[in-house]
């Protein structure tokens, strides 16, 4: 999902006694990028979605949540790097895969973040001229996939191969093994024939990885053969239900 930071560094910040609210006025089409290696590139659509012109800048790292534009590494060109959005405006962005001084993986996904930082214009005009203000800059990150060609299987279909076991010991937690390619985010869990869903059992696990699944409020993992039921997030960010059981 995206996560909107309010990033002091870089951005224009003058605080003195009223706080107003921050809000994003520039958009971005999606909540992830998938970029295919056969196509070597892809185009992310912006929108200025407020009625001020904003300056935004665009940068790709590799999982660094604190990189910046000048920090940040990765074999991808981004154009354009930094330009201004007028109100009610769209903008694309390109993001070309470069190979870099190391090719990436051809056996499975690559995990990389997609960064657009919007600076608003700093207020002017007789009505904030005797008032004191905070200004925010607020930055979108987005997980970006690059794809391979001829992954076996598909990404689609991906979820339904995830294997669920039971942990042993103390906390009760679920292991999630992923036999395939693909990067797949859980964002629900739930256990049992009621379907009770287990809160905070979320995350993503990588290709040929695992991930542990905490289940919170539970004296002991689930027996073998427990039914499941788990919500994905497809390529174009929408929710999959998938079911399953505990493995063995």
């Amino acid at each position: 999902m995206k996560n909107f930071l309010c990033t002091f560094g870089g951005a224009l910040a003058v605080l003195v006694v009223g706080i107003g609210m921050a809000r994003a006025s520039v958009v971005v089409g999606g909540t992830r990028v998938v970029l295919p290696a056969q196509q070597g590139e892809v185009t992310v659509r912006l929108s200025n979605e407020g009625n001020h012109p904003a300056l935004v800048e665009a940068w790709i790292d590799s999982g660094n949540l604190n990189s910046t534009p000048d920090t940040a590494h990765s074999p991808f060109l981004i154009t354009p790097p930094l330009f201004r959005m007028e109100p009610q405006k769209d903008q694309s962005l390109r993001i070309i895969y470069t190979q870099g001084a190391q090719p990436l993986p051809t056996d499975r996904e690559s995990l990389f973040w997609l960064n657009v930082l919007e600076i608003p214009p700093k207020p002017s005009g007789p009505q904030t001229a005797s008032r004191n203000y905070l200004q925010f800059a607020i930055r979108s990150r987005l997980k970006l996939f690059y794809r391979p060609g001829s992954l076996p299987g598909e990404a689609i279909t991906a979820p339904d191969k995830l294997v669920f076991k039971a942990s042993q010991g103390a906390p009760a937690a679920l292991i999630v093994h992923n036999p395939t390619p693909y990067y797949i985010t859980i964002s629900k869990l739930a256990l049992g024939t009621d379907g009770k869903q287990v809160d905070g059992a979320r995350g993503m696990v990588a290709p040929f990885g695992e991930l542990r699944l905490p289940l919170s409020r539970m004296a002991q993992p689930p027996a073998a053969g427990t039914p499941l039921g788990f919500t994905t997030i497809d390529d174009y960010g929408a929710a999959d239900a998938h079911k399953g059981t505990v493995a063995q």
